[in-house]
């Protein structure tokens, strides 16, 4: 027997290991949050937004249509022209409703450069709007079944 001194079990190590578990637990009830959240998040905002009869749009905007086959050669509302003549009508349509669209067809053989021209004729008859009319095709015509 020793005075002043008591046996003492051995001390308990202190433990240098994360535990993992809370923290994995932790992160998965948030990605949970945020997935259920997420689709919420961009439909949360509501407008309610004034009305106005100047915001309808027309039925049939005015447009001036010009054409050019494999040849080269110009139309004007399905109709042969010179470019004088086109110019005289786009100068026409520009006056009326500078907003006017020109839908503008072109043959894939016609050059480059032959467009190029028409569309500086057209630009400088005082009309931007240029609008290149495509086909669809065929197999995106068909409607689905």
């Amino acid at each position: 027997m020793a005075f002043g001194r008591l046996e003492r079990a051995a001390a308990s190590r202190p433990m240098s290991d994360i535990n993992m578990t809370p923290l994995i637990d932790v992160m998965l009830v948030l990605l949970v949050i945020f997935i259920v959240t997420a689709p919420l998040i961009g439909q949360s905002l509501k407008l309610d937004l004034p009305t106005t009869a100047a915001g309808t749009p027309n039925e049939t905007p005015a447009f001036v249509a010009l054409a050019l086959d494999a040849q080269g050669q110009l139309f004007l509302a399905g109709n042969p022209a010179t470019p004088e003549a086109v110019a005289d009508a786009v100068r026409e349509a520009a006056r009326r409703d500078p907003e006017t669209e020109v839908q503008l067809r072109a043959d894939q053989a016609v050059p480059y450069g032959r467009v190029a021209e028409l569309i500086g004729l057209v630009q400088q008859a005082g009309l931007n709007r240029i609008g290149f009319v495509t086909e669809v095709p065929a197999a995106a015509a068909a409607p689905p079944k």
